[in-house]
């Protein structure tokens, strides 16, 4: 096999990530197929978790922070009665308990706190960083770790289904939001323990049904050439299309390319996407309080992209 060229490309793509592989490793495995110079994911999932994963290559990844903070929904089974050093499949049995008989009043009522805006502690092993070191690493040489708890937007948590002692969630949460802690958490509620045994990401907004690509359809579409591949490349402007859009006129367009701020009527509010006349992305724009609109984010594309 020859040495790959990369090249300057820019775009989304929607992976289907499979179950075992790391967010960084399915990265990594989209960014050869399409020989992309630039990559970066929006927001791990674990090598246990599949569903979606948002993938950007070159411009698109200057997005990878604005999409790392929107909603998410997953799919999650836990098991209930026994409890891991994880919170999930991955880690040792530390605890098992026997599961009380609960109908669904009582899941519910063990369900109601953990909605809303939340205090939530992430699991011991996470890849949050303390003194420029991920916590699973002191986790694993056995220290003990302090994990603070944080504030978080579980928008929604609902019982789905039940199988013996396993529970299906539908969940819908804002960032830094752990499914595992999640489960650990309606355990201890429910009096008997739980681990997280499945979990499946549904869809990042703005992709709320999304396309998703598997990494044996995306091989696929490469053996077919390059044109049927990049067929699976969303433009960077699919990431912005949720947004507000503002127009701008060539005048406008080269001031906010050099770093001016533009006047700009009060009808505007929030994030939204600055587009120059020929219809390229410019930037992610808010209006400030002097009523001017300033970049929160440049971008360097053609038109349409």
């Amino acid at each position: 096999m020859g040495r790959i060229v990369f090249r300057e490309l820019h775009g989304l793509v929607l992976l289907d990530k499979p179950l075992g592989l790391s967010s960084n490793q399915a990265l990594q495995d989209v960014r050869r197929l399409f020989r992309a110079a630039k990559g970066g994911h929006t927001g791990a999932l674990d090598p246990l978790a599949s569903g979606l994963l948002p993938l950007c290559f070159g411009e698109g990844t200057k997005l990878a922070t604005h999409l790392l903070g929107a909603r998410k929904a997953y799919r999650a089974t836990c098991r209930l009665g026994v409890t891991t050093t994880t919170g999930d499949l991955e880690g040792e049995v530390v605890g098992e308990r026997p599961v009380p008989a609960l109908d669904d009043a009582m899941i519910e009522a063990a369900l109601a706190p953990l909605r809303g805006r939340i205090r939530h502690v992430p699991p011991a092993y996470s890849a949050i960083k303390q003194g420029g070191e991920p916590l699973y690493l002191k986790a694993r040489r056995g220290e003990v770790v302090d994990v603070p708890a944080r504030e978080v937007d579980v928008h929604r948590l609902a019982l789905v289904g039940r199988e013996g002692d396993r529970l299906h969630l539908d969940i819908e949460c804002g960032t830094g939001t752990y499914i595992r802690s999640l489960a650990v958490d309606l355990g201890e509620a429910l009096g008997c323990g739980a681990h997280l045994t499945a979990l499946r990401r549904t869809w990042v907004e703005p992709f709320m049904s999304p396309r998703m690509h598997t990494l044996d359809e995306l091989r696929e579409r490469a053996g077919q050439g390059d044109e049927v591949l990049l067929e699976a490349l969303l433009p960077v402007t699919a990431a912005v299309a949720h947004l507000p859009a503002v127009r701008l006129d060539a005048a406008q367009g080269q001031a906010m390319a050099q770093g001016r701020r533009i006047p700009w009527d009060a009808s505007v509010s929030g994030l939204c996407a600055a587009f120059a006349d020929d219809g390229a992305l410019l930037a992610l724009v808010e209006r400030d309080a002097q009523g001017l609109l300033r970049v929160q984010r440049g971008f360097n594309l053609p038109p349409g992209g």
